[in-house]
């Protein structure tokens, strides 16, 4: 891996010595300090507003700014912890040029800058809808070696675990399934189908820089599945000259061990126009089997990462920015497991090998008012696979899957639009996939390709008390006859300085085609389950609406932010999966078909509180009620009655965390998350009859002990030891033997676990 990662930067080194010409215009010079503090702040990010000019304060927070024209222009301050603030100022030939600026430290999170809310750099407070953020401090102290280990900590937000043998997992927004979420990498939209099957445990927190969630529709942002809302995944940028190797160790119910182990560097040139951000990961989990039948409940995974994020000014005006990203990932679940998959009772094994990456150029037109961008992103998943039971030796398959997005799009600041001043935004897309699933051996050969071409134009009038965005999109899916029309509007208004007020709408829809539940096949009673389309499937259309009051106040010295927001989906033509039978060679078949309709309904409180910059408590629960049109029959066995809201769909759930350093080293966290009953499918095999099981609620409380000291210099090392679901958890009813239903599965995704690691770097992220 290392010399990977050297032959990378020998690869990339010539982009280093690009466009390093003496800068031309001014120098601009200040300091850059805590306003609290007083100290002066190391890696802040200084930059002018409209062009690709930047720099990052050093150790003693100065910083120097070239290139600047004279005249009056508009500097951009941001970092990690703080509220970016934007100044103006004059620059004059000959004068001192020179500024203190005093930053206030943001340690609830309430004004970062987010992308998700409308393609467009803005201010988290003041954005027409709310996005929230896991960042790098979420990631730490949740100890999450993956994406999947952090989402649950956001209001709205779930992680179930769909299968005892490989660990299928999938994230829901506002109750919806996790096929009515888009996931993308830097805005784009390439996490495909057969990616989202186990992608987010497969996504290492190495290459994350921060994770951003819309809740609510999004189609009219970025197109077909986005009804529940957009998970978007920021990889890491270079800031500064950085490195920072870790491992983490956890015994998996005392017995099964999971090693990770992450190496990430960064190199950005001294006038940094150019900069590299590498980061690789290696994991080694095993098996573990809760009950003791032989078969595992949380399966086996080896798999490793290797990656890059560089840019590239090319001018003070644009600037080249790419990433790549390779994820390999052997994963099995079943029993005995060290025979071959066809010498066994039940295994499902994948190998997935992922190759994506992207191309943005950004341009600044010479007034800085008008951005261009064009962009390219790509993925490539091989996947190897055996899906079967009962010592089939034709269970084994392949799949190759190809998705691809390109497009441009056009941003326009105007000074007075009508009635106050706006943002014009407007471009297009091409996504492609191209999916060919084979498994000859149960007579399927899926091959999907689907191609949706996409014009959006959205305008957002705005000031600091009101936000009004109008927008829509046109899709033209190949696999529905006419083109898509989804709409959007957003409004915020701040009645003071401390409470806002948000409604929205918006639509959607889903097309006719295979999603990542389709590309799983389950073992159930000792044979497989397979998921086929119906022939008459149609497109699956919703309307989503929502309304939220986000309060900002004060008690003493504590800084709190309170957050209630109702939501509302309404389903057409909704996607169902029922029991239609068995296939000519005896295995089980579900059909995914279209109900009349379904509504789903609830509010997300939410409360962060800020004791002090040392102390936080964050809180979440969600209320919610699932119900279709008319009642759904699931199963094939007519005394096994009908559902009548969402499957796997809880009606309360909410989470907590809470972090606090009560001495200058040490740091302690404590998380939480609360599922409450919800309806489960339990199919026949080692029980009887099919039927439908409401589950017991669960708690999963885990914490962690951190101590960070200074090595020398910037470098410092920080050792931990943590404990997952404290309280054990963990499901008490799982099916046992080969004839099990391996999705009758439910409650936290590790049962008591203990974890130790170490982490040395010149940066504590």
């Amino acid at each position: 891996m290392k010399k990977l990662n050297l032959y990378l930067i020998a690869l990339l080194f010539p982009l280093f010595s690009l466009s390093q010409a003496p800068p031309s215009g001014y120098s601009f010079s200040g300091k850059i300090l805590n306003k609290n503090a007083g100290d002066p702040l190391p890696y802040i990010t200084i930059s002018l507003k409209g062009t690709t000019i930047g720099t990052v304060t050093g150790v003693n927070g100065k910083f120097t700014l070239n290139g600047i024209p004279s005249g009056k222009s508009v500097i951009r301050v941001q970092g990690v912890g703080f509220s970016p603030k934007d100044i103006e100022v004059d620059i004059k030939p000959g004068s001192d040029n020179q500024l203190t600026i005093e930053l206030e430290e943001d340690i609830i999170q309430l004004n970062e800058l987010v992308v998700s809310a409308n393609r467009n750099e803005s201010n988290r407070r003041e954005t027409p809808a709310i996005v929230n953020v896991i960042g790098q401090k979420m990631l730490e102290n949740t100890n999450a070696v993956c994406l999947s280990q952090s989402l649950g900590f956001q209001p709205g937000l779930r992680v179930e675990n769909n299968c005892q043998n490989c660990g299928f997992q999938q994230v829901r927004i506002n109750g919806l399934e996790g096929q009515y979420s888009q996931i993308l990498i830097d805005s784009r939209p390439v996490f495909s189908a057969l990616g989202s099957v186990y992608g987010i445990e497969q996504i290492p927190v190495s290459m994350i820089e921060r994770v951003e969630i819309l809740r609510g529709g999004g189609s009219a942002l970025y197109g077909s599945n986005a009804i529940a809302g957009t998970v978007n995944i920021i990889t890491r940028e270079p800031v500064v000259n950085t490195f920072s190797i870790g491992h983490n160790f956890t015994s998996i119910g005392g017995t099964t061990p999971d090693h990770t182990t992450n190496l990430n560097g960064a190199l950005v040139s001294e006038d940094h126009k150019s900069g590299i951000f590498l980061h690789s990961s290696y994991r080694n989990r095993g098996h573990y089997d809760a009950n003791g039948d032989g078969y595992s409940e949380i399966g086996l995974v080896r798999a490793n990462s290797l990656g890059f994020r560089a840019y590239q000014r090319l001018t003070d005006q644009s600037k080249l920015t790419m990433e790549y990203h390779n994820l390999r990932e052997f994963r099995r679940g079943g029993n005995k497991f060290d025979l071959q998959p066809h010498e066994t009772d039940i295994t499902e094994q994948t190998e997935h090998q992922f190759n994506g990456g992207s191309l943005a150029y950004l341009l600044f037109s010479k007034d800085r008012n008008r951005k261009f961008e064009v962009f390219g992103a790509a993925q490539h998943i091989a996947r190897e696979s055996y899906y079967g039971a009962g010592m089939d030796p034709n269970a084994y398959g392949t799949t190759d899957d190809l998705s691809a997005n390109a497009g441009l799009q056009v941003s326009q600041e105007i000074t007075k639009a009508l009635f106050m001043p706006s943002q014009f935004t407007a471009g297009m897309e091409f996504n492609h996939n191209r999916l060919h699933d084979m498994m000859p051996g149960y007579d399927r050969d899926l091959l999907q390709e689907t191609n949706v071409g996409g014009v959006f134009v959205q305008n957002e009038w705005k000031n600091h008390r009101i936000s009004l965005l109008l927008g829509a999109r046109l899709d033209k899916h190949n696999l529905i006859e006419k083109p898509v029309f989804s709409p959007r509007t957003n409004f915020r208004y701040a009645f003071n300085e401390n409470l806002y007020g948000r409604v929205s709408y918006s639509t959607g829809f889903r097309a006719p085609q295979a999603f990542d539940e389709d590309l799983h096949i389950l073992a159930v009673g000792g044979e497989v389950m397979l998921i086929q389309l119906a022939e008459d499937l149609k497109t699956e259309r919703s309307q989503s609406m929502s309304g939220s009051f986000d309060y900002y106040f004060s008690i003493g010295e504590v800084r709190v932010n309170a957050l209630a927001e109702a939501f509302y989906t309404n389903l057409d033509d909704v996607f169902f999966v029922a029991e239609i039978g068995l296939d000519p060679y005896g295995n089980k078949l579900l059909e995914r078909r279209n109900g009349s309709g379904a509504v789903v309904r609830g509010l997300n409180l939410e409360m962060r509180s800020a004791f002090s910059s040392r102390t936080q408590l964050q809180v979440g629960f969600t209320f919610q009620k699932s119900k279709y049109a008319e009642p759904l029959e699931w199963s094939d066995d007519p005394d096994a009655g009908t559902v009548e809201g969402l499957l796997r769909s809880p009606d309360h759930y909410g989470y907590f965390t809470f972090t606090a350093s009560p001495l200058k080293r040490v740091g302690l966290s404590v998380t939480g998350s609360y599922t409450g009953s919800m309806i489960m499918p339990h199919y026949a095999g080692y029980i009887e009859n099919d039927l439908l099981k409401e589950t017991d609620p669960f708690f999963d409380l885990s914490m962690k002990l951190s101590y960070t000291t200074r090595l020398s210099g910037d470098t410092r090392i920080q050792a931990y030891a943590g404990m997952q679901n404290l309280f054990n958890s963990f499901q008490k009813d799982f099916d046992q033997g080969e004839f099990r239903d391996a999705g009758y599965i439910y409650g936290p995704s590790y049962p008591r676990s203990f974890s130790i690691g170490l982490k040395i770097g010149n940066l504590l992220n």
